[in-house]
């Protein structure tokens, strides 16, 4: 990439060391690699890009174009680079509900409430780029000729500056971009529990009379979202609760972590003008010209925000951090609001809103990050609604706007879902059943809400949230209650292995919501197949997104076929097959070769030791798995303070191998209750007897199986 004038919000590493060589022939200029190879036009500056394995042409500069333009009294340039690509699948780039791949597709990348933008596009060669500029981007996949072409065009820019990311696999390519812009840190392990929320709990007795219900009815959950307006007279954002509904919020809070909960709260980038924040932000200077949003490019500005959130929720014990409305949703003075003009037209402390159009979130997600960092070894939680490229250096989630709550609306999530995760951002979630959502009286919004609440279980992020009627699991009636609940239930028993994907998020730069070009890149199949996906190694989910109870399912070849999750049947792979799909089962096969770790179910993370672990073992190919623990609230994993335990399945012995490293609170000896799956035996939800016991100790045992 060229040298950029202004420095990079999104890149804060380096590419790692390789060996290279550079030759000089016949007008050109060649950089080679062990995998990569560039070759330079020098007489027009422009390059081309190879496969070293097989000297596959990966992509080709064909034009580069550069218009001056002068934004708020600055010169800058308005730049375009276009490319030549073969590649059959483009993904990435954020999130746009109801679109996969994106060739013969354009798209522009500009914040809004249910657009994210995010300059990273990867193909299913196995390359990808990283556009390094915040402004107005849109990039379009068009083809002229007999030849498909790439283009990228933004609003403001000093230089053209781009990465080019090389796999070959799309897990390397995401690995790359996180090694450039930042690892995804651990969240606390009770984030990948359950979340439930609704706009909004009205009052501390509200509130607490909820979190008290999930428990009379032991359905688990560990984080409860206190939403908007809760400042009440005090005006819009004040950082204060109003106190005729919320006499005592520290109570409130403590009385929410004895029984086991964790809280949420809303908190916005704009202030009411009423509100004392908004005029001492005002007076420093903070607030961004012709808006009431504070100023996060601005170093004081963040860390003024930050230390009212500190002060007041932070020190009362609230646990984590909705963020809403950071694309920003902007409002000025006399209360006129939107999400694009008043961001692009203001000036921020670092230059022109234009150039910095996409990064709002990344910086009022930093304020956070690093304020919480510099105060406290607890871990960071953040939702928000928008992202950008970095974002998840700051333990943010995304969550997909306030989308709509129908079929139509559920099936465009998916892709979205996907595309945002193929952007290098790990953690996304949605409002389950809909952010305007229906009535859960009715037959038709109930069936609607559990099939998005399954297809929930398996997000990165399962959280339910939702105006106009609320959506506790009891107020569907008894029936849909409990296939609500037994899917809850479900989310909690996967939690060793959701809990062990999360760390390779953190130490790999995995990816855990996998759409099934990065497992199958080369079955034609899956290239525009964006309605079932991998969920870690082992899960193909393939969710009901329409009024059936069946549904076409493609299972991509793999050695020794898939299982049905629910029968225990064996099924051959490399072929569609007609799957039953009853309203209480989401169609789930497990990749033979699988050990899939399962614990207890709990009411929420902590409430006693994940022990003891079933092991489902999978027969028919060779496969391993590593249980990853540490004690799931503290940074002290990053000190090395944290165990692995390799599990290995060689086609006839189990192997539970030496476990490595220890952390404060960790257990000395645990028990894993081992299930050869078959045909009626180790499937579902519910725990199974097991075909072994073993009692381990931290030493290897191994374990023959027929």
């Amino acid at each position: 990439p060229s040298t950029p004038q202004v420095p990079s919000l999104a890149v804060v590493g380096k590419p790692r060391d390789v060996r290279w060589e550079l030759r000089r022939e016949k007008g050109r200029c060649i950089l080679s690699t062990d995998e990569l190879r560039a070759c330079i036009n020098l007489e027009t500056g422009l390059s081309t890009f190879y496969s070293s394995s097989d000297n596959r042409p990966l992509l080709r500069e064909i034009e580069r174009r550069a218009e001056r333009t002068k934004l708020s009294g600055e010169s800058a340039y308005s730049v375009e680079l276009v490319f030549s690509t073969a590649s059959r699948g483009l993904y990435g780039l954020g999130q746009h509900p109801g679109i996969f791949n994106y060739r013969g597709r354009s798209v522009v990348l500009s914040q809004g409430n249910t657009e994210v933008a995010v300059p990273l596009l990867v193909s299913n060669d196995g390359w990808g780029i990283l556009w390094d500029n915040c402004s107005l981007t849109r990039v379009a996949s068009f083809k002229m000729g007999d030849e498909w072409r790439l283009a990228w065009w933004s609003e403001i820019a000093d230089v053209i500056d781009y990465y080019l990311l090389y796999g070959p696999s799309l897990d390397r390519v995401i690995a790359a971009y996180r090694q450039l812009t930042g690892a995804a840190p651990l969240l606390p392990k009770w984030a990948y529990g359950y979340w439930q929320s609704k706009e909004r709990y009205a009052s501390q007795e509200e509130l607490l009379s909820t979190a008290r219900e999930f428990r009379r009815r032991r359905i688990p959950a560990d984080i409860i979202v206190q939403d908007w307006k809760y400042w009440g007279r005090h005006g819009w954002n004040a950082f204060k609760f109003d106190e005729e509904s919320y006499p005592d919020p520290r109570e409130m809070v403590r009385e929410l972590h004895r029984i086991g909960f964790k809280l949420m709260i809303s908190i916005w980038p704009r202030f009411g003008v009423d509100t004392e924040v908004y005029r001492v932000f005002k007076e420093r200077g903070l607030i961004l010209p012709g808006t009431t949003c504070y100023d996060p490019f601005s170093e004081e500005g963040r860390e003024l925000y930050w230390s009212y959130i500190k002060r007041a929720f932070l020190d009362i014990g609230v646990d984590a951090w909705w963020l809403d409305a950071t694309e920003p949703e902007t409002a000025d003075p006399e209360g006129r609001w939107g999400f694009y003009y008043a961001f692009h037209d203001t000036r921020t402390a670092m230059g022109p809103g234009a150039r910095y159009l996409n990064a709002y979130s990344l910086m009022t997600c930093r304020a956070v990050y690093e304020g919480q960092r510099s105060t406290t070894d607890r871990r960071v939680l953040i939702l928000t609604r928008s992202a950008f490229a970095g974002q998840q250096r700051y333990a943010a989630v995304t969550w997909s706007g306030d989308i709509w709550s129908d079929w139509l609306e559920l099936r465009r999530q998916l892709p979205a879902g996907l595309n945002f995760c193929l952007s290098g951002l790990p953690y996304w979630t949605t409002d389950c059943g809909g952010f305007f959502s229906g009535d859960p009286s009715t037959e038709a919004y109930s069936e609607v809400f559990v099939r998005w609440l399954q297809w929930s279980t398996f997000c990165p992020i399962m959280r339910v949230h939702g105006t106009l009627f609320a959506k506790e699991p009891w107020r569907f009636g008894r029936e849909v209650e409990e296939v609500i609940v037994k899917y809850i239930k479900l989310r909690y028993r996967l939690l060793p292995y959701i809990y062990s994907l999360a760390w390779r998020v953190y130490s790999e730069g995995y990816t855990m919501m996998r759409p099934l070009v990065m497992d199958f890149p080369h079955d034609e199949h899956v290239l525009d197949l964006d309605d079932e996906y991998m969920f870690g190694p082992a899960i193909l989910v393939c969710p009901v997104t329409e009024p059936a109870k069946r549904r076409r399912v493609y299972l991509p070849p793999t050695p020794g076929g898939w299982y049905d999750f629910w029968s225990g049947e064996r099924l051959e792979g490399g072929r569609w097959i007609d799957a039953e799909a009853p309203l209480d089962k989401i169609p789930l096969y497990i990749r033979a070769g699988s050990v899939l770790p399962l614990g207890p179910v709990v009411q929420y993370v902590g409430e006693r030791a994940e022990d003891p672990i079933e092991l489902r073992v999978y027969l028919g190919a060779r496969g391993n798995f590593t249980l990853y623990e540490d004690d799931g609230e503290t940074y002290g994993y990053e000190r090395g303070d944290y165990a692995l335990i390799p599990i290995e399945w060689d086609g006839r012995r189990l192997i539970i191998g030496r476990r490595r490293g220890r952390f404060p609170g960790m257990l000395s000896e645990r028990t894993f209750r081992v299930v050869v799956v078959r045909r009626g035996r180790g499937i579902g939800v519910e725990e199974a007897e097991p075909d072994a016991v073993i009692h381990y100790d931290g030493s290897r045992v191994t374990l023959e199986l027929d």
